[in-house]
């Protein structure tokens, strides 16, 4: 009615796992044919408690170039329950707010250049007649042997004695080669700068426990490490270890359907151990022994079997019902 087009922005197709190929027919195919998400129904899953695990592929320890890392302390690590994640985003919007992650504005996310430190994947699978649709939270994966801490030529991105993978602001050139050497594709560049140090009024938006980059780095998902910090430097004024289940990531403190634990993987104490432990559980891309401290736990449906398939609706030449 206003004779003119208003171009709407969208991050929902950046940063895709699953790029359209002439060898699937759709994006959610080749998602299954990679194992990004698992699922199942309640039947397959009380008939075989392993379905999900059989789908798995985990290599062995031993089979990488990478050293075995040791971990004395607390080794941290986050799991996901997709059976009750409902993908409405409080994660995204908590994380921004907690680790001063700059709003860019829509012509920078219409050039895919969003910063978003946590997305929502999506998935889709059969018909127009009958879509069936699958979501995943993608936060930083922390992997064991991360692939972009190898290619980092200042050492910008290490690996922390708890399981962290770090990055050091300071040292950061933004050649942008970890982002390059990254499967989930879960960090982002910092193009222009965006924070602002020089309006008093606009410092007071900035959670003060978190460094406001400049431009030029590369930034990703810390697991909240100013909360870990915070929560180490309390244990040791205290004289007591971490109490199990205390320490929460602000993506899990913002979930309102309580689908994200982090905590200790070591510690049976602490829920996500139990949680990575269960039958349902897997990793990402598992096959690439990038041993991601991130894990999933597989959705179950429960679909009637006295619902019989529609049938396709006929279509008539201008492609309407």
């Amino acid at each position: 009615k206003l004779d003119k087009r208003y171009i709407l922005a969208s991050t929902q197709n950046h940063h895709l796992l699953n790029p359209s190929t002439e060898e699937f027919k759709t994006a959610y195919e080749e998602a299954q044919a990679r194992h990004l998400v698992l699922t199942a129904t309640v039947e397959e899953f009380r008939e075989d408690p392993e379905v999900i695990r059989k789908h798995r592929h985990v290599p062995a320890t031993d089979e990488s170039m990478y050293p075995n890392w040791k971990y004395e302390g607390n080794a941290w690590g986050m799991a996901i329950d997709q059976n009750v994640c409902t993908g409405c985003s409080s994660c995204v919007i908590a994380c921004q707010a907690e680790n001063n992650v700059p709003v860019v504005g829509k012509e920078q996310v219409l050039a895919g250049r969003e910063m978003h430190w946590l997305r929502i994947d999506r998935y889709f699978e059969g018909s127009l007649d009958e879509p069936m649709y699958r979501h995943q939270p993608l936060p930083c994966m922390h992997c064991e042997t991360a692939p972009c801490e190898v290619v980092c030529p200042v050492a910008a991105t290490v690996h922390s004695d708890e399981g962290l993978n770090d990055m050091v602001y300071n040292r950061c050139v933004g050649t942008r080669y970890c982002s390059n050497n990254c499967p989930y594709k879960v960090r982002r560049f910092n193009f222009f700068r965006y924070s602002d140090k020089d309006t008093p009024v606009l410092s007071l938006l900035y959670n003060p426990d978190v460094t406001v980059r400049m431009r030029g780095v590369m930034e990703k998902c810390t697991y909240c490490v100013q909360r870990i910090e915070q929560a180490k430097i309390d244990s040791k004024v205290e004289g007591e270890p971490i109490p199990a289940n205390r320490l929460q990531t602000a993506c899990q403190q913002a979930c309102p359907t309580q689908a994200i634990v982090f905590g200790d993987i070591k510690d049976e104490a602490w829920e996500v151990a139990r949680w990575r432990k269960d039958p349902l559980s897997y990793g990402l891309l598992e096959e690439l022994n990038t041993r991601p401290r991130t894990t999933y736990l597989a959705k179950l449906r429960n679909p009637n079997p006295a619902l019989q398939p529609a049938e396709p609706a006929e279509r008539t030449q201008d492609g309407h019902s």
